[in-house]
């Protein structure tokens, strides 16, 4: 698989995906990055939270921008130098997470590339921020 380089990317320049927070991906995130907090995985325990149930972890979100930006844009070669992040809402069980990467700055010169990042559930954003890529270069 072949990402863009840094000379193909325009300021402007958009990529999207869209993943479901499924049980079993909760499931596989509290696996995979150690994080067992209840409030993601007993109904019971979330029930008497603020969020009156389950939600997902916040990182699976930003995940997703990582998935974004290591497949699309640019893609493969893409090494991650930052990235802010700002939790909105919370993402439940089932929701449909829509995120898009847009570039904002391209630093020709560092062959570094700004990107604003957002992920959204039914049109309101559950988590918004920004990336610092290094693009690879032609040649």
């Amino acid at each position: 698989m072949q990402g863009l380089f840094l000379e193909d990317l325009t300021v402007g320049q958009s990529a999207e995906m869209t993943r479901t927070a499924d049980e079993r991906t909760i499931q596989l995130f509290a696996e995979v990055s150690g994080d067992d907090n209840p409030l993601h995985l007993d109904e019971a325990y979330a029930a008497t939270t603020q969020f009156k149930g389950r939600i997902a972890h916040g990182m699976l979100s930003a995940a997703y921008i990582s998935a974004v930006i290591g497949t699309q844009l640019p893609g493969p070669g893409a090494v991650y130098m930052g990235q802010s992040l700002s939790f909105r809402r919370p993402v439940r069980v089932g929701d449909e997470v829509l995120t898009v990467c847009t570039i904002r700055e391209i630093d020709a010169e560092k062959g570094r590339v700004t990107l604003d990042t957002v992920c959204s559930v039914n049109g309101k954003a559950v988590l918004t921020g920004e990336a610092l890529i290094l693009a690879p270069k032609r040649g």
